[in-house]
């Protein structure tokens, strides 16, 4: 059913300095793989679609998974990390789009959330929450059932946001001003009670924001 998916790639990094002097930080290198393409690979077994959105050093990833034989590369450079949802093409597709970030490395089972998607009554958004890791910071998810009643940074709950969600940009776009910020897009479908989360968590998680979390990874050897 879930024929797109998007990797937002567009940031520059800034807390991954210097390694992303010269380069952005989705093309950081880890077990001689860049960062994007051990997202794209995984992705590429389950997806028919694959995009990516670019910014900073644009040009240098735009070349980098167009050789990887991704679909679209979308250019958001100063634009917020939702603005694709509202602008073409995606504003128009009415089916939904796996969406993650390019600092995440994660296993996960595809196929097995876009059946608990399914199930839960294929909503606009679709978060998909791991459980909190320390010394990782992330957005504790509250929910009555499974509709998100609340995202919070500092009142604390057993999971929080992955960065992975299901989006219907077209459904979102009839609920939803154009905007450039996810936090507002989430905000909006709170109210409506329109934001719901998986019961499905990926098998392993890790995020790569910093040198100390790129230096844990390694060092731990983690999948």
């Amino acid at each position: 059913m879930i024929n797109h998916a998007i990797i937002l790639a567009a940031g520059r990094g800034i807390r991954l300095m210097p390694k992303t002097k010269r380069i952005p930080k989705a093309m950081v290198k880890i077990k001689n793989q860049t960062l994007i393409l051990k997202g794209i690979k995984k992705i590429q077994k389950y997806i028919r679609n694959i995009h990516i959105t670019v910014g900073y050093k644009g040009s240098l990833l735009a070349k980098h998974v167009i050789e990887n034989n991704v679909n679209s590369v979308i250019n958001t450079d100063k634009k917020g990390n939702a603005w694709w949802i509202f602008n073409f093409p995606f504003k128009h597709i009415n089916q939904p789009v796996f969406v993650l970030t390019c600092d995440n490395i994660t296993n996960i089972d595809f196929n097995l959330i876009e059946r608990d998607y399914i199930k839960k009554g294929k909503p606009e958004c679709f978060l998909v929450p791991v459980k909190p890791l320390k010394k990782l910071e992330g957005d504790f998810i509250h929910r009555k059932k499974n509709i998100v009643t609340k995202l919070s940074r500092k009142i604390k709950s057993d999971i929080y946001c992955s960065g992975i969600q299901i989006i219907n940009p077209y459904r979102i776009n009839k609920i939803v001003k154009n905007t450039t910020n996810f936090n507002q897009v989430w905000a909006k479908l709170i109210e409506k009670k329109k934001l719901k989360v998986s019961d499905v968590l990926p098998r392993n998680w890790f995020t790569i924001d910093n040198p100390n979390q790129l230096k844990t990874y390694l060092k731990k050897n983690l999948f």
